[in-house]
Parts: structure tokens; sequence; C-alpha cells
């Protein structure tokens, strides 16, 4: 699904890209008729040349992901979350400071040589000016 702001769909992109490589149209009579920048247009002609339509899938809008991030999900549901069963939500919320606290002065990483994020940053209670 295209973000809102996106002046084609997919099919409107391919449509585009065909009248331009196939039936020859200059740039700027396709950008018009789709209501796109010539450079827009360049763009999604030149991705299906390379491409075909594969290549009329927008990327820009695509959920990116982050490696550390989802690593840190899985251990916060793995350690915390649904390591224990809770009785009720308001446990499972009382214990998330305590384990946070733990996970990141007590719990040694694999990427910090063993040692833990804490000790990483200098000053990290804020006593020091």
């Amino acid at each position: 699904m295209p973000h809102r702001n996106a002046p084609l769909t997919e099919i409107g992109r391919l449509r585009l890209a065909r009248c331009v490589v196939e039936d020859g149209w200059p740039l700027r009579r396709a950008a018009e008729r789709f209501q796109v920048s010539p450079t827009t247009a360049q763009r999604w002609a030149g991705r299906y040349r390379a491409l075909g339509e594969a290549g009329m899938a927008d990327r820009s809008s695509r959920p990116q992901t982050n490696g550390k991030v989802e690593r840190f999900n899985r251990t916060l549901l793995d350690e915390w979350a649904y390591a224990k069963p809770y009785r009720i939500e308001t446990e499972r919320r009382e214990a998330y400071p305590v384990w946070l606290h733990t996970y990141h002065h007590h719990r040694g990483h694999t990427a910090l040589n063993g040692q833990p994020p804490a000790s990483r940053v200098p000053n990290l209670t804020g006593q020091y000016s």
C-alpha cells in the first residue's frame, strides 16, 4: 500500500513506465499525463528497464528494521514479558523496572565482551560535571 502522498500506485507506476519504455512517450509527456515530475517519471522508467514489473514496488515507505532494536525486543519478551507466568498485568508492569535495571547494569552482553551496557557510559549517574 503506497503512503498517502504517493502520486502513483504500483499499477500507475507500471503504466507510466510502459508508456515511456514500450510506447516511446517523451518523459515530459508521461510526467504530465501521470501528474508527477519528469525526474520521477525517469526514475520509474529506469527501474522498469532494469527490473521489469518487480521494480515498480515503492521501497520508500517499506518498514525498516534495526537489528539492535529487534534483538532488544526479543530479549524483552524472552526474559521479562514471558519469562514467568504473572498473575495479573500489574505484576508484570511492576517487574519491568527491575528487569530493565538488571539488563542495563548487571546482565553481560556478548557485543561488550560480557560487560553490561552501563559499564560503557561515563558518568551514568550524573554525579560529575
